[in-house]
């Protein structure tokens, strides 16, 4: 059953829309616009109906608070007045009301309303769904041909991606870095993921396929793969500003190098200096890299990798994240075993 919030500070006007749609929806009621915040962050409400005129803090001051939330930032809003003027109008739509609904409410013009915006707000979710989930398939299968250049079997960048969201979770849960990650912002880590090699579409085959490790020119030229990278998602993301992705995909490409002891590439970045997204790509990164078969090396077993992963905490990796890992290591075995089925397929 869909959500309607109700907020006026007049009680007669609460109980009157409550009556209406009580059959119909579940229905929330805040009497003042704080309640109304509240009960925002709390229920995250499928439609709110909204008094313009209210003490305090107006209904305009509200509506500017919810569209700065990216979790509510798509409910659709109907303000509720008594009397409506240009000015006003135009001022609502400006901060993103959807409609207006004048007191006292007729209630077949009241369940019109709500219906319709319910109907759209359901379309225009489904539809950011599929350009959502097209966009990922394409990045995804352009990142996983990158992959394969150097004979992985592609299934790294769909590792490491799920290897991002078990360790932001965990982030999350303990209350962790609270003013850079957000389910919402995980979300997009978690899509950027994919493409954090992508610059290796610039090195050549003669270093890419080399049996053998680097020598030193030649890893000079590959570590220059993540600046490259950073730089082809930065041109992408200026040319699609509304992907928001992109801009942590060329946080986590350009950065994923980095070591948290300042001693990585490109830029020597240490601790906080490094995108927290970076940071958390690292662990993942390498990780999925000590337990793949290359062609200079057999892959290592889970235990041999995280053992590695925990020697270097605080050098090599941010500490928080490789607490993370050690916490989901469980989960992050069931995720690497599907390079096992990848093989053998």
């Amino acid at each position: 059953m869909k959500k309607i919030l109700i907020v006026d500070d007049n009680l007669s006007t609460l109980k009157q829309i409550s009556v209406l749609l009580a059959s119909d929806y579940e229905v929330l009621l805040a009497k003042s616009s704080r309640l109304a915040l509240q009960i925002c962050a709390k229920e995250k409400p499928d439609l709110i109906l909204l008094d313009i005129e209210m003490p305090e803090m107006d209904g305009f001051e509200v509506i500017t608070r919810i569209k700065q939330n990216p979790a509510l930032d798509r409910v659709p809003v109907i303000f509720l007045t008594a009397s409506i003027n240009e000015k006003f109008e135009l001022h609502a739509l400006e901060l993103g009301a959807k409609d207006f609904i004048t007191k006292p409410v007729e209630k077949n013009i009241l369940i019109h309303r709500i219906d319709l915006h319910l109907r759209f707000a359901a379309y225009q979710a489904q539809t950011e769904q599929n350009v959502i989930s097209l966009s990922d398939s394409i990045a995804s299968s352009f990142a996983e041909l990158i992959e394969r250049r150097d004979e992985n079997t592609g299934g790294h960048v769909v590792r490491t991606s799920k290897y991002v969201e078990l360790l932001g979770k965990e982030l999350i849960n303990q209350g962790l870095f609270q003013d850079e990650l957000n389910r919402t912002e995980l979300q997009l880590m978690v899509r950027a993921a994919p493409l954090h090699d992508i610059g290796k579409i610039a090195i050549g085959d003669r270093i890419l396929l080399k049996v053998g490790r680097l020598d030193d020119v030649e890893f000079t030229k590959m570590k220059r793969h993540a600046e490259i990278g950073a730089l082809i998602l930065d041109r992408m993301y200026q040319r699609m500003p509304t992907q928001h992705y992109l801009r942590y995909a060329c946080l986590i490409a350009g950065s994923h190098h980095e070591r948290y002891d300042g001693k990585g590439y490109p830029n020597g970045l240490a601790k906080n200096d490094i995108p927290l997204c970076g940071r958390i790509m690292a662990v993942a990164d390498v990780y999925d890299a000590l337990i793949e078969n290359r062609v200079y090396r057999k892959g290592m077993s889970h235990a041999q990798a995280s053992s590695l992963i925990m020697e270097n905490k605080w050098t090599q990796f941010d500490p928080d994240v490789v607490d993370a890992f050690s916490k989901y290591e469980d989960q992050i075995v069931d995720i690497s075993r599907e390079l096992e089925t990848v093989k053998e397929q």
